[in-house]
């Protein structure tokens, strides 16, 4: 309840997170699903939104080592796989997969470079 009042944050009891997660700015702005689950070791920025979708009973499940971006909104029955990056404002409708890189509205998943040479 208090940060809730401090930060504005919802992140509910029944919401599994993982080890070593980490919310920006304490997770200033940001709102978890009750039932949402979230791996180890996730980077939340703020403002961001993991929640449920019209029609949808399931909700979002974010794996290990996900980074997600300011203002991003994750929204139903979808998978962000290990080690995904998830691109400031991103609206994320459907799956992405592990270390791809989700942009745009909707967000649309490109393959990671590990390098500029790549």
């Amino acid at each position: 309840m208090l940060n809730r009042l401090l930060f504005s944050v919802v992140l509910p009891p029944g919401a599994v997170v993982g080890k070593d997660v980490r919310f920006a700015y304490s997770g200033l702005g940001t709102v978890v699903h009750a039932r949402a689950r979230i791996g180890d070791r996730v980077k939340v920025a703020q403002n961001v939104t993991i929640g449920g979708r019209a029609g949808h009973y399931a909700v979002p499940v974010i794996e290990d080592d996900v980074e997600i971006g300011a203002g991003a909104c994750i929204l139903g029955p979808v998978v962000i796989g290990r080690g995904a990056r998830i691109g400031a404002n991103a609206v994320v409708l459907e799956h992405v997969p592990a270390g791809a890189i989700a942009v745009g509205v909707p967000a649309r998943a490109k393959p990671h470079r590990a390098s500029p040479d790549a």
